[in-house]
C-alpha cells in the first residue's frame, strides 16, 4: 500500500478511508512513542541500570529490547528513506 496524493492535490478533495485511517494510526503511534519515552525517561531518573536489571523479569526484559531494537530499525529506515528524497 502506497501513499503518493502529492501529485493530486490535497486541497478540495475528502481524504479516503484508508488515508483516514492512516493518520488515526499515526495520532496513535505519536501518542504511544511519547508515552513509551517519558516512561523510560522516568525510570532513568529514578533508578539505576543495576537495579532495573536485578528487579526487572529478565526475559520479559530481553524481549522488550527486542522490541525496541525492531522499532529503532523500522525508524532509521524511514529516516533514510526521507533523507533520500530531499537529498
Amino acid at each position: 500500500m502506497t501513499y503518493n496524493k502529492a501529485d493530486e492535490g490535497r486541497e478540495g478533495r475528502s481524504l479516503d478511508i484508508e488515508e483516514i485511517r492512516l493518520v488515526s494510526d499515526l495520532r496513535i503511534m505519536h501518542a504511544k512513542v511519547d508515552e513509551l519515552y517519558q516512561i523510560v525517561t522516568n525510570l532513568k531518573r529514578r533508578h539505576s541500570e543495576p537495579a532495573i536489571r536485578e528487579y526487572a523479569d529478565r526475559s520479559v526484559l530481553d524481549e522488550d529490547i527486542r522490541r525496541v531494537d525492531e522499532i529503532y530499525l523500522w525508524f532509521v529506515n524511514l529516516k533514510d528513506q526521507g533523507l533520500r528524497r530531499t537529498g
